[in-house]
């Protein structure tokens, strides 16, 4: 009897389109697995919480979102305090980040006049849940498909928190005959395999510490990240307003293999469940400044979330929301702490980058 697990919806589906169309790229299949109209992973999984694949910071702990709202404010005022901004989240899960930043950017009045709240979504379900966790907010949000939708008429303040990660990637393999693209198709069970195609790296792509790798060798880049980040980028220097973006990641160009599939908090197999787990891969740092910049931006880090959050007043906020409760409340303020900001939890893994006009440098980024 066979152990092998029954196929996704999504499985059969993307075996039926390789066998006619030929192989497809990693970047095809990441996309597809997250975000197939009928199949995709965003569109039909919980993924977000102690009951789906993976719980964000927003959802450890209030302190998360409520010291980004604080950021937010307080840029806005180094800004100038425009009269009227969009005020955006791409990819903002439940809503939770943006409800306890709401909460705490409410005590501005004249910001809260001046936001607009756009959240781009492109999942029907995460609409109605975000619309759901901000029923009660000071802010009603609108939602778009993409970024593009925003009308590019006032300034932009905008928090992307595990956002560039679930973005496809491509992948490259080193071989004999150069980098060439790794590919998603059908071994001879007419199971899904990764192959190498006909599509090679120009050298000039290959970073400087990937000159020397090894045969077999991971490359992997981020054309659709890049390209997002540039849009980004120049609204924010021809505009004005601020972009915060908060992913794992790393910092230098380099090879590796980063792309990783979770499903019920545990790691799995890429190839599968798709449609059924999480798809992610770590952002590379260093080409999402790069890509900023070009477009006329300043950059701030990046630096460690566990860095941003302490510089930004976590652990006095911690010590305020903690003061007068039951010591098995002080207990879990402690453990969200060291959860958030802790060397072996997210403060390390986790990297900000902030994104402003030339010549404004917020805090914690200004040291």
């Amino acid at each position: 009897m066979s152990g092998r697990k029954p196929e996704t919806r999504l499985a059969a589906r993307l075996k039926r389109r390789i066998a006619a169309d030929g192989p497809i790229t990693v970047a095809d299949f990441m996309n597809a697995c997250l975000s197939d109209p009928e199949d995709g992973y965003y569109m039909m999984a919980e993924p977000f919480g102690a009951g789906g694949d993976f719980i964000t910071a927003p959802e450890v702990s209030q302190l998360f979102g409520e010291l980004i709202g604080a950021w937010l404010v307080h840029v806005w005022r180094l800004s100038g305090s425009p009269p009227h901004f969009h005020l955006v989240e791409p990819g903002p899960g439940r809503g939770t980040l943006m409800a306890d930043a709401l909460r705490v950017a409410r005590l501005d009045s004249d910001f809260m006049k001046a936001a607009h709240l756009t959240l781009v979504e492109t999942s029907p379900r995460l609409r109605e849940k975000q619309a759901e966790t901000l029923a009660k907010a000071p802010l009603k949000p609108q939602f778009a498909s993409h970024l593009g939708e925003i009308a590019d008429n006032a300034p932009l303040f905008l928090v992307a928190n595990e956002f560039f990660d679930a973005l496809p990637i491509h992948q490259h393999i080193l071989t004999g005959d150069g980098w060439r693209e790794r590919m998603v198709g059908l071994d001879d069970a007419g199971e899904l395999c990764f192959g190498i195609g006909p599509a090679s790296l120009a050298s000039p792509d290959v970073p400087a510490a990937a000159r020397n790798a090894a045969p077999g060798a991971v490359l992997e880049t981020q054309p659709l990240s890049n390209a997002i980040a540039t849009s980004i980028g120049e609204r924010i220097a021809t505009r004005g307003g601020a972009a915060l973006v908060i992913d794992y990641g790393y910092l230098r160009s380099a090879p590796g293999d980063t792309l990783q599939a979770i499903y019920r908090h545990e790691f799995d197999p890429v190839l599968v469940r798709p449609g059924e787990a999480d798809l992610t891969a770590h952002v590379n740092f260093e080409a999402l400044g790069h890509a900023f910049r070009s477009a006329g931006a300043q950059v701030g880090g990046p630096m460690t979330q566990g860095d941003f959050l302490i510089g930004l007043g976590l652990l006095e906020r911690a010590g305020q929301l903690g003061a007068g409760k039951p010591a098995h409340v002080q207990e879990r303020i402690r453990a969200d702490v060291e959860r958030l900001a802790g060397p072996d939890a997210m403060g390390t893994l986790f990297k900000v980058l902030a994104v402003t006009k030339q010549g404004l440098s917020p805090p914690p980024f200004d040291t």
